[in-house]
This record gives structure tokens, C-alpha cells and sequence, in this order.
């Protein structure tokens, strides 16, 4: 009896650690070359519908799930056809950073991005959550540095496409 009333009374901060390792572990197991229906339904999943993002950038926090998500599908469909079509390498990786406070979780992430002509562009940055239960409440991301050059239309695969038959480009 006491090992079942010890599983029922785990405190809320254990919740939400465990919570944040299973939100981070869904993120970076997700690929962006096959879809991007699967982030948005970690988004789904694990966010509450009165959250709120920020970052060091932002004036004023983004409120609710619906704006979030509309600025998540804003990002995250061109990454994934630059992806699929023109054969970039996307990756993304995340360790947890000690924090201080309850309910919130800090980590860092890096996303990097190589092109078909090998050049690479690394954006990293630090997240803090806060979450109430299951569902993160709040997101500031601070910290954001960016190394490499941005990619050019010559870093993206689009000439592995071959012509369509029957479709002639301008005659000079």
C-alpha cells in the first residue's frame, strides 16, 4: 500500500520534469523531411491553450494556442520542404539546463541546417518553460546566437529535380 500511495502522491515538480524530458524527447525524435502534422501534434499535446511565448526579441508575448500554433505552421512548413525537396539536413538537439524554480525547465538547443553544397548554418538558443500539470504554460526563448552563413539557392537541391517532359524553359 505504500508503494501505491507513494506513485499517487508525486509532487507536481516531478510531473512537470518528466513532463518536459517526454516534450524534448518527442521534439528531437520528430522528422521535419517526412512531416510537420508530427510537431504540430506535439504542440497539441503538450501546450495549454492559454499559453504564452516569448523571446529576448518580442515586445509583448504571443497569448494562446491558436496564434502559437499559427506562427509554429509559419515556420515549420518551409522547413520541411526545403527539407523533403530541396535535400537539406535538418537536426535538432537538446540538453537540460539546471534551473532554480519550481515548474520551470530550462534547456538548449541547436538546430542545425546543411545544405546539398555542404555548408552549414547553427542556430542555438535556451528555452525556459513553465509548465501547470501536463501542459506548458509559458515559453521564453533568450540566448539565441547563430553561426555560419545563411544558405543560397545553391546550397538547396533543386537541381537533383529534372526537367518535366514536355515543358521547355525560355529559349534565349
Amino acid at each position: 500500500m505504500s508503494d501505491q500511495h507513494s506513485f499517487l502522491s508525486v509532487d507536481p515538480d516531478s510531473r512537470s520534469q518528466a513532463a518536459e524530458r517526454m516534450l524534448n524527447s518527442a521534439i528531437t525524435q520528430a522528422k521535419i523531411s517526412e512531416s510537420f502534422e508530427e510537431y504540430l501534434e506535439i504542440f497539441d499535446k503538450f501546450y495549454a491553450d492559454d499559453v504564452q511565448v516569448s523571446s529576448e526579441t518580442q515586445h509583448e508575448p504571443i497569448r494562446g494556442k491558436a496564434r502559437v500554433g499559427s506562427l509554429l505552421l509559419n515556420f515549420l512548413v518551409p522547413l520541411h520542404v526545403m527539407a523533403e525537396v530541396a535535400g537539406l539536413a535538418i537536426s535538432i538537439k537538446e540538453s537540460a539546463i539546471s534551473g532554480d524554480a519550481a515548474n520551470e525547465m530550462h534547456s538548449a538547443w541547436t538546430l542545425n541546417i546543411v545544405g546539398v553544397s555542404g555548408k552549414t548554418f547553427t542556430l542555438n538558443w535556451r528555452t525556459l518553460r513553465k509548465w501547470n500539470g501536463s501542459r506548458v504554460v509559458y515559453e521564453h526563448h533568450y540566448d539565441q546566437q547563430r553561426s555560419g552563413e545563411p544558405l543560397t539557392f545553391d546550397d538547396l537541391g533543386f537541381d537533383i529535380i529534372g526537367p518535366v517532359a514536355g515543358i521547355q524553359g525560355r529559349q534565349g
